[in-house]
This record gives C-alpha cells, structure tokens and sequence, in this order.
C-alpha cells in the first residue's frame, strides 16, 4: 500500500538478522541502533572495560562522537552496548503515586498544572533517584505536554488518562496543531531540565510520546480499547492521516531537542498503543514516523541513545528494531532471550519484569528478578526496567530489593573492575 499523494515517504533503516544459530547473539558487532548500516569500515562498538581509553561508541562516518557527562555512567553504555561495572536499572513511572514523598510534594490538582512549575518537577524528578539509587532519571512530565502546549484542548483526567474535548475529525482539524516553539510554549520544561541536570548524579531520560500513540488520543478522544477511530482514520483517510503523522513527528522532534539542549542524556519515545496494530498496519501507518523522529534526532543530537517502547509489541519487535532506536523496550509478555532474537544483535533491550509483581511479597519481585537477568545473559545491552510503569499501589520497599538484586547479579555486558 503506497503512501498517499503529496505524503513524505520515509525509509527505514535495514535490520540485520541475528543468527538463527546464535539466537541470542554473543556482540554488537555489526552496527547499533540508529547508527547501523553505515560503512563496515567506520568505528565498531566493542566490549571494552568502562573508562577505558579511545574506545569507540558506535558509528561514526567522520570523526567521534561528541564527549559527553555522563559517558562513563551504566545506562548510556548499556544503551551504547558497551561493557559495563553493573546492569543499569531504572523504572518507568518511578516518579508517582506509589511513593509517600511524590504524594507529599504533589498534592492535588492536575498534573499539566504542576508540570508547569519547575521547582516541583525538578523535586519529583529527583525522589526515585534519591530513594532506589537508579542509575537514571525519568523527567516529569506527560507525553500530552506538547500538543496541550499548542492549544490542541488536551486535560489528563486522573484514574483515566488524557481526555480531549474536541478529538481530531478531520482534515481542518490541522489547523489546530501549529508548530511547537519550545521557548514559549514549553519553557517550564526547558527551566526544570536546566535545574535538575544540575542536581543528579546520573543522566535523565528525556522523553515523548510517539506519533501514532499520540494520534489515538487526538482521535479516540481518550484512552480506547479497540482504536476503531484511529484506525478507521488512517485506512479511510490515509491522505489526512500522514499529514497528522507528520505534524506530530515534527512536534516530537521540537520537544525532544529541547529537552536534549536543557540537558537531558538520552530519550524515550513512548508509543503505548502501537500494540493495537497489526504488523502491517504498523509498518505502513506508524513505523515510518518513528523513524523519521528518530533519524531527525541523530542527525542533531547524534552522541543521545534513543529508547523506543511500547506495550504488546511482541510481535512488531522485529520491525520496531529498524526504527533506528538505539535501544528497544520490551514488555513483560516476551521473555527476553525471545526478544533480542526477534531484535537483532544490534539493538540493546530494556525491560521487563511485570509490574503486578512487585505488588506482592519482595522475595516474589526478587526470584522474578533473577529470571529476567537470566534471560537477558551476558551479552552487552540490558538495561533493567519494569515491563511497563510502576503501579501506585506498589510498596516502595520492593523497588529497592528489585535495585539491589540488579546491581548484586546482573551480569549483561558486566566486566570485573579487577
């Protein structure tokens, strides 16, 4: 199915398969991430010791990449698929409900509200770090921030998520979605990130939420169970349908440049519902917009790991490993040795233990922990997360239990300091 007329079509990168006989793969040794299918003769990530000297970090064609803070820390290495002194863990949704301090700094009203007060965001931001010892932070923030910024009539509804008053219908419906201008839409984003950055001790993930995900909001009006509008709208309008891609994956290259000029490490882009789709449909409808942000993000911040995650997406994980993302966040429905086959020796994973876990007793959360890191072997590449966000309910002092065993056994890329 080719794109409609007057639609920017948009190639993405060319996977290589892993080998059938080495399923899970030994080495990021042909190219990684958004950088692959460059030249065998440009520079080759290796497994060296951290720190170690000239190393390269993926692929360049001219020069190195530019040096950076936090180069030596875990998680932008094992988003490298570098060696490492420990698997790197955070968790998404580690800044929320589920701990007391987050409760007493929030407080009530809406969280676009708070989101616009640095300080606080900076605070909220800071707390998981502060408490877990994660070897990152996830910046506060909602993927709805831009395309509220901009007017479009976004509220994020507590106990139900966002909720827009008058969801997209059609072509005019365009109009509504100017241009993001981060200096006066969003400066209370850029203000947060310049102050945290100053306070952490590791880097912070900077993030969006992926076209399509962002589009079944517009469309649906809200969270949505089968997405018939969404997908009604791209097969009946495809036309409409990629001018609103292409809307939002310039929206989401604005926003995340800003967030990687304020200071942030790396990003995530955040496509919640692709799992929705088929592998077809995900392919022709959404893929080719991920693709562009991220290769719009390489090319001005190339030194950045570009983390891209969805939820039921084990069966896109194939097409989601020629998106160009450094690294791949999986879920808990596909164990990981499954996953880096379906990935490719070239893309690091993230992921995934099921969050409903850790709502039990701490040495349930542990045992499962063990499995995970078993799973995702030695091989360079893993960075520990939750298969999806924390949930409210969740008793804190399961989290750093689930921390200590990563750092303790974790062994993906983990060289001796000896």
């Amino acid at each position: 199915m080719p794109p409609a007329t007057g639609v920017r079509p948009f190639q993405c990168g060319v996977r290589a398969l892993s080998d059938p006989q080495d399923p899970v793969g030994t080495s990021l040794d042909s190219g990684h991430g958004r950088h692959r299918g460059l030249p065998v003769d440009t520079l080759a990530l290796v497994s060296r010791a951290p720190g170690t000297a000239g190393e390269p970090v993926g692929h360049r064609t001219v020069g190195e990449l530019p040096t950076g803070r936090f180069d030596d820390a875990p998680f932008i290495r094992a988003c490298r698929g570098l060696a490492v002194d420990r698997v790197p863990v955070w968790f998404m949704r580690q800044a929320g409900r589920s701990l007391p301090e987050y409760r007493a700094a929030r407080g009530t009203g809406s969280i676009l509200e708070a989101i616009t007060r640095p300080d606080l965001v900076a605070e909220l931001t800071r707390q998981p770090v502060d408490r877990y010892g994660t070897d990152a932070a996830i910046f506060f923030s909602d993927i709805v921030v831009p395309v509220a910024a901009v007017g479009f009539g976004v509220e994020v509804t507590p106990g139900t998520g966002p909720v827009v008053a008058r969801p997209f219908r059609a072509r005019g419906d365009l109009d509504r979605l100017r241009p993001l201008e981060p200096e006066l839409d969003t400066p209370f984003v850029i203000a947060a990130i310049e102050q945290v950055v100053g306070q952490l001790a590791v880097p912070l993930i900077g993030f969006a939420g992926a076209p399509f995900t962002v589009a079944s909001y517009l469309v649906e009006g809200g969270p949505s169970r089968n997405f018939t509008k969404v997908k009604t709208l791209m097969t009946t309008e495809p036309g409409v349908w990629f001018e609103l891609m292409d809307r939002l994956c310039a929206m989401a290259v604005t926003s995340l440049r800003s967030q990687l000029d304020a200071g942030a490490s790396a990003v995530q882009l955040f496509d919640s519902w692709a799992g929705s789709l088929s592998p077809h449909h995900y392919e022709h409808f959404a893929l080719p917009a991920t693709c562009r942000v991220i290769a719009e993000l390489s090319e001005s911040h190339p030194a950045s790991p570009v983390i891209l995650f969805g939820v039921g997406t084990g069966e896109l994980l194939g097409l989601m490993a020629t998106s160009g993302a450094d690294v791949v966040g999986v879920d808990w429905r596909v164990p990981l040795d499954q996953a880096r086959q379906r990935l490719g020796p070239e893309v690091a994973v993230q992921g995934n233990l099921d969050p409903a876990l850790c709502l039990g007793p701490a040495a349930t959360a542990v045992e499962e922990t063990r499995l995970v890191l078993q799973r995702a072997g030695s091989r360079p590449g893993h960075i520990f997360n939750l298969g999806h966000g924390v949930l409210p309910e969740t008793d804190p002092g399961v989290l750093e239990r689930v921390v200590d065993v990563v750092h303790a056994e974790g062994l993906s890329g983990v060289v001796s300091s000896g």
